[in-house]
């Protein structure tokens, strides 16, 4: 049952995300973005990584969409503002295009020929918000503090700027 839920939501963000680069209208295909988000976090969840589940809601599908819906609406596009592509442009495309799919094909080939143990045992607390905290807060407090205020000292540097008179 798990590995069919597993594919009919890793089946949805491939369709989303195809549908994100194909679609013509940049509403539709930031929605559908929402949507690999949202089915990226849930096979984070599958995977039993639940703490990068709920990140990827908050932090992706929530803060990131939310700002480029507002610079969207912002900017309030139109098909006419729109110029038009250059074949080279279109070219380039394709080659990158090719070159991923090499690479892909490539890192396939590397997978197909490793040979995997058949008797590995699964950690099921591998994962975990619990086990997470524990060595957040034990073995890395001061890291995790001194990102804390380097943040702190970006927000405060970000307002500083923003005002125009002091």
């Amino acid at each position: 049952m798990e590995q069919i839920i597993f594919y009919i939501i890793s089946g949805l963000a491939v369709v989303s995300a195809i549908y994100f680069v194909a679609s013509k209208n940049p509403l539709y295909s930031i929605l559908s973005l929402i949507v690999t988000f949202f089915s990226i976090a849930g096979l984070y969840i599958l995977l039993n990584a639940q703490f990068l589940g709920i990140v990827q809601v908050i932090v992706y599908a929530g803060a990131i969409m939310v700002l480029f819906l507002y610079v969207l609406m912002m900017l309030n596009l139109k098909a006419k503002d729109e110029g038009k592509k250059h074949n080279v442009m279109k070219i380039a495309g394709v080659f990158s295009a090719g070159l991923i799919l090499v690479g892909l094909l490539g890192a396939l080939k590397g997978y197909m020929t490793q040979q995997i143990p058949t008797n590995l045992l699964v950690n099921q607390e591998i994962g975990l918000t619990k086990n997470l905290g524990k060595l957040l807060f034990n073995e890395y407090v001061l890291p995790f503090e001194l990102a804390s205020v380097l943040i702190l000292a970006g927000i405060v540097g970000a307002v500083l700027i923003g005002k125009k008179d002091l």
